[in-house]
């Protein structure tokens, strides 16, 4: 008897041995799931989608086509990865040069989103809710809910949870237009007030 699964994975997507898949995760055409990898629940990755050895990610992931997630990637709950944007692992990496042991790890924080064609270099975390630009090659670590551009990256703003763009007042505080949340803007660091 065939055993049920609580994922969905189309017949063109190779999932390896000792991987962990949570409920509801779907796994679109052509996609590689490497070994030891972890998807949380309700994670959807679309076509052309590798995720290479130990990668880890949290519930609720969206992976566009055209993502490849390499060996020392963290992505937390609620992070969006646009289509076709790259995560790379080493800082120098050589044809005739085994690097294996020097991945280098990047963790994306908690709802944070990476616009299409992005580039990370390894070893630079993305801030919770902050908002990657398409297009941006990301050289140094990124706050929380900061907005960033171009090639290498530069802010150029803060963003809500709900990805709105945050003016402040005379008071350091920001109100999200959609939710009404409120935002302080303290020491160069934004935090959500509660």
């Amino acid at each position: 008897m065939e055993e049920k699964r609580a994922y969905f994975a189309h017949e063109t997507a190779v999932i390896d041995e000792g991987c962990t898949i949570g409920n509801g995760t779907k796994i679109w055409h052509f996609s590689h799931i490497m070994k030891d990898c972890v998807l949380g629940e309700n994670c959807n990755l679309g076509q052309n989608v590798v995720v290479s050895p130990q990668v880890s990610l949290g519930n609720n992931v969206k992976v566009q086509n055209n993502v490849s997630i390499y060996t020392g990637v963290i992505c937390e709950d609620d992070v969006f990865l646009g289509p076709s944007m790259v995560f790379t692992n080493v800082i120098n990496p050589r044809s005739a040069v085994v690097r294996r042991d020097e991945y280098l790890k990047t963790v994306v924080k908690k709802g944070a989103s990476i616009g299409a064609n992005a580039t990370i270099v390894c070893g630079n975390d993305i801030g919770a809710y902050a908002f990657i630009g398409a297009g941006t090659v990301v050289v140094k670590e990124i706050p929380a809910y900061a907005i960033v551009v171009g090639n290498p990256s530069r802010q150029i703003g803060w963003v809500s949870e709900y990805g709105h763009r945050l003016n402040f007042d005379e008071n350091n505080i920001a109100i999200c237009p959609e939710t009404k949340q409120e935002y302080l803007l303290k020491q160069d660091r934004v935090s959500r007030i509660k």
